[in-house]
């Protein structure tokens, strides 16, 4: 029998039910939460993040969440040493963490931890935007793609931010950074890890993903995202700032005048489920995840996870 004290993974793509599995689980093994959202850290962001509501988290704690400003920068790096001190103090008082969330890199931080790399250049990124800008979408993930083929093939090349931070490795590193993220891992030790992801019918998880994000607006995102801009003005010229995560860039089209609501709606549903599919592909790369063909709000998906953290 494993002696380690158990961890549980939720994983799975947007809007299938990951909150509602970990607050039953929460309840049922007395547990505490711990978010893996790359937005949901960020303060005054709530719409758009779909965070567990007030109610929610004061019936089970919950943490990484509201941990930084939004206009602070936030790494997955950052993320995975509070995330383990998180993790640390939970169990230290005997009680189940519960990690559960949809940004891969953060729980592949958290996990297995990440190669440092070398500090950041303003310099080199502003001449990289501008590159991409210069010559159009998809100059720069081909540069990586000559620089570092494996790299290239685990971003997507709209990911600007990772795209850019990969170069910047391979640059000052005069290496892969694929290669360097393999020597410099740290990886969590200390737990039982027990990974579950939810996979529902696809079709049905499109269809919540429809409905979410037409709430999202009807509940005032796009007034929620024009406060942000008079609070934050700043996020808006950087690239990676949480102003731009799914349904929030939406909306600041809207605001700008760019695109109607229902088209916005329509732009958010569609970026969502893109989002779903590629959630899914890098979710699917983790190690003895025990998948389930249920929502998280269902009973199966409970009883599927409570077995899988009981066994020896």
């Amino acid at each position: 029998m494993n002696s380690q004290p158990s961890l549980l993974v939720i994983a799975g793509p947007t809007a299938s039910g990951k909150t509602a599995l970990s607050l039953a689980m929460a309840k049922g093994f007395n547990g505490e939460i711990v978010s893996c959202d790359s937005v949901a850290v960020y303060r005054d962001f709530e719409i758009g993040t779909a965070k567990p509501s007030p109610a929610e988290r004061l019936e089970v704690p919950h943490h990484m969440i509201d941990v930084a400003s939004p206009g602070e920068s936030f790494t997955a790096g950052e993320y995975a040493r509070q995330a383990r001190v998180a993790l640390k103090d939970i169990s230290g008082r005997g009680k189940l963490p519960i990690v559960v969330g949809g940004t891969g890199l953060y729980l592949r931080a958290l996990l297995e931890g990440l190669f440092a790399g070398p500090q950041r250049s303003e310099e080199l990124r502003a001449r990289l935007v501008g590159k991409e800008e210069a010559r159009g979408k998809g100059h720069l993930h081909r540069i990586l793609l000559h620089l570092d083929r494996v790299a290239a093939s685990k971003i997507h090349a709209n990911d600007t931010p990772k795209v850019i931070r990969a170069i910047e490795v391979c640059l000052a590193e005069r290496a892969k950074m694929s290669e360097l993220w393999e020597k410099g891992r740290d990886p969590l030790t200390g737990f039982r890890i027990v990974r579950v992801g939810l996979n529902p019918d696809r079709a049905l998880l499109y269809d919540r993903i429809n409905r979410r994000c037409e709430k999202m607006f009807r509940h005032g995102l796009v007034e929620e995202t024009q406060h942000l801009l008079e609070l934050y003005p700043q996020l808006l010229s950087i690239p990676n700032s949480p102003l731009n995560a799914l349904g929030y860039r939406q909306a600041v089209q809207v605001v700008r005048g760019e695109l109607t609501e229902i088209e916005a709606i329509a732009a958010a549903q569609q970026a969502h489920r893109n989002y779903a599919k590629r959630q899914l592909t890098w979710f699917r790369k983790e190690p003895e995840m025990r998948w389930m063909k249920n929502f998280g709000d269902e009973a199966q998906a409970v009883a599927a996870a409570s077995a899988a953290l009981t066994e020896n």
